[in-house]
């Protein structure tokens, strides 16, 4: 997922987070942080600030609570709220519809006649790229570091609730799309917050199109940030530090990795989603595959103290013996690093779930259940499983990323190069999806262009480039901030839509058991 350093893989020296060691030029880096820091302390003090329970309620703007107090940020509470009010109205949705979306996932349904660019399928992989990031590596280590290892179960709880969201938000961005004359789609957030509020609140059009346009914003700004320079940056910490950092072979090379890694994407990326599809549902399953792989031989070199493992993330979960926090402590942890991991109820995945060929749009939202599945409760428990397993968490003064490498490295002292290929790949996937997200907002906001396309894209790139040799960590913490608050806005609109959701599901669900909807293979 999309964190900043600091919150996917906590306070780490310079040389561990890799965003310093190499900087060519620390004053136009200076300059750029001094300039950004007033807004980006402002956007993010209000989006991640927080309600801290002790003997009493207060909320800290700063993020820092009272001794004794708990600290429960209220954007995780936010999001946390959207699973659980979707998962009851839609009475389970995330379990009921679970292997209805698996049958249309595989092609059970599909038809070569509907409206779309993509199948469900390559839906499915062009978002899931987007979710699978370097937090699934980094950001689960370090919840388990804070939380305990019973984050690790409030995190699959949280991940099973993101399910339903998806569902909502990701049926409505079909519901409301917009087919273009070149025969591309358009949707999401910003398209059913402005048509839908307006189509089923006549007199709320105008605060719907205020909430389509703030999404929009919050996600082309945002998305260049976080989509864009924090994995390009990160993906190059990773390849300088594996190759002897300072004394390797890429000191100061961060330019051409970045025009590499630039390039690579470009070439996908202008190619619409029609190609990011081609290419994620082939690299998303081989990605993952390879990452579930090398957790899978950590976890068969330690088979002995799985069974352990497990117990022991259970009973943390419900006992006060987290590592900061007690009960408490352990579901914030779990509960904060599924909100940041699968992105459920930022309203980002809709962008491309919108794409899909179907003519029932309660369909991508069935298959969208399985993105929170994927990225929190397989990769995500994968990567806890394997910290716990090893104890790699309990290492003082290890972090992040190191915790998971030094879980690698109990398998073979170059197993950590394997953790590399798979931060590389889960960054440039990411990079791909979020620029395709970033364009469509850009567009939604000047109109269909295709040369407002292909600038937002070129203008990506450049700043990926730009990433790879700088640190820009004020920048990068005010586009973290834009992205979360695309929250705000989404929600607002799935929380008046949801009656909406609600027919296209019983419709359809109507229509299979009638007969009407028959499988088309299978």
């Amino acid at each position: 997922m999309l964190t900043t350093m600091e919150r996917a893989l906590g306070p780490m020296p310079a040389q561990d987070a890799g965003m310093v060691d190499w900087v060519a030029t620390a004053g136009l880096d200076e300059t750029i942080n001094r300039a950004v820091e007033p807004i980006a302390n402002a956007v993010g003090g209000a989006i991640f600030s927080r309600a801290c329970v002790g003997d009493g309620l207060s909320f800290s703007m700063s993020g820092a609570c009272g001794a004794g107090e708990t600290a429960i940020p209220l954007i995780v509470a936010w999001l946390l709220l959207g699973g659980v009010v979707c998962t009851l109205y839609f009475r389970f949705i995330n379990f009921r519809g679970f292997m209805q979306g698996f049958r249309l996932m595989r092609g059970d349904y599909a038809d070569a006649g509907s409206p779309g660019e993509v199948s469900h399928f390559q839906a499915l992989t062009s978002a899931v790229s987007g979710t699978v990031g370097l937090g699934n590596i980094a950001g689960v280590a370090l919840a388990i570091t804070i939380g305990g290892p019973g984050a690790a179960f409030w995190m699959i709880v949280a991940g099973l609730l993101g399910m339903s969201t998806k569902f909502a938000e990701c049926t409505l961005g079909v519901r409301y799309r917009q087919h273009n004359p070149d025969g591309t789609v358009s949707g999401g957030p910003m398209y059913y917050l402005s048509r839908g509020i307006a189509e089923r609140y006549r007199s709320l059009g105008g605060l719907g199109k205020a909430l389509a346009a703030l999404f929009a914003v919050c996600a082309m700004l945002g998305g260049i940030g976080a989509g864009s320079m924090f994995q390009a940056n990160q993906a190059f910490a990773q390849f300088h530090k594996v190759t002897g950092g300072a004394q390797g072979p890429l000191e100061g090379m961060g330019w051409a990795f970045g025009i590499g890694i630039a390039t690579l994407a470009g070439l996908v990326v202008l190619g619409g989603i029609t190609r990011i599809g081609r290419v994620t549902e082939k690299m998303i399953p081989a990605m993952i595959l390879l990452y579930l792989a090398g957790c899978g031989a950590v976890l068969v070199v330690h088979l002995d103290a799985l069974p352990g493992a497990i117990a022991l993330i259970v009973s943390s979960a419900f006992s006060g013996e987290a590592a900061a926090g007690g009960v408490i402590g352990a579901l914030i942890a779990g509960f904060q690093r599924a909100a940041f991991s699968n992105e459920a109820g930022l309203g980002s995945a809709p962008i491309a779930h919108s794409a899909v060929k179907t003519k029932h749009p309660a369909t991508e939202g069935l298959v969208a259940l399985w993105e929170p599945f994927i990225d929190t409760v397989i990769v995500c428990t994968a990567t806890a499983l394997m910290v716990v397993v090893t104890g790699a968490w309990k290492i003082e003064g290890m972090e992040g990323v190191a915790i998971t490498s030094t879980a690698f490295a109990t398998v073979f002292d170059w197993f950590p190069y394997v953790l590399t290929v798979a931060v590389f790949l889960f960054a440039f996937s990411t990079m791909l999806t979020w620029a395709y997200y970033g364009a469509k907002a850009a567009t939604y906001l000047t109109g269909e262009r295709r040369w407002v396309t292909n600038t937002y894209i070129l203008l990506y790139l450049a700043a990926a480039v730009v990433a790879c040799t700088m640190d820009l960590a004020q920048l990068i913490n005010l586009s973290d901030g834009l992205i979360f608050l695309m929250a705000i806005p989404n929600l607002i609109g799935v929380y008046l839509l949801l009656p909406v959701v609600r027919e296209e599901v019983d419709g359809y669900f109507a229509k299979l058991k009638s007969g009407e909807i028959r499988p088309t293979s299978g």
